[in-house]
């Protein structure tokens, strides 16, 4: 029988082998990267980024690189949702990084991906996954999943 390569599987066994010794130098930069983003801080949310992070919402697909993309990530999502609220309802935090469960409100007031914006104000969860760069000690992106498709009509209500 011929040996099958399973690169993701070999990759998921590295990080479950990660020891959590960087528990605390991972909570720190998820601290600084919240308080950068409620401040509407742009650069210091991009300081706790690798240079080659990826923004990716996991329903549709859309996906930024670098620091480049994510900074027209955050000015894309804070122009059309500029009173954006993250409560956090849940938070794990481990060797390979952040895994945060969130209610999210904020009122549409202009067009973000290719919804156009409606005035009315959103409601709806995410979980999103900060990977974490063991070397660079920082952020790789985030992986966004929602509960809902938030730009239906039946989201609106």
């Amino acid at each position: 029988m011929a040996h099958v390569e399973h690169v993701e599987h070999d990759a998921v066994v590295a990080l479950i082998r990660r020891e959590p010794g960087e528990y605390a130098a991972i909570r720190e930069l998820w601290k600084k990267h919240s308080v950068a983003e409620d401040e509407r801080d742009l650069p210091g949310l991009i300081s706790t980024l690798t240079e080659d992070c990826v923004y990716e919402l996991a329903q549709t697909g859309h996906r930024w690189e670098g620091h480049e993309g994510a900074a027209r990530f955050y000015t894309g999502l804070l122009t059309a949702f500029p009173d954006i609220h993250f409560d956090l309802t849940d938070i794990v935090i481990g060797p390979q990084g952040v895994c945060e469960e969130a209610r999210v409100t904020g009122t549409h007031e202009a067009r973000w991906l290719d919804a156009e914006p409606t005035g009315e104000k959103l409601s709806w969860r995410v979980v999103i996954f900060f990977p974490w760069d063991e070397k660079r000690k920082l952020f790789r992106g985030e992986k966004v999943y929602t509960d809902v498709d938030v730009w239906s009509q039946a989201a609106i209500r």
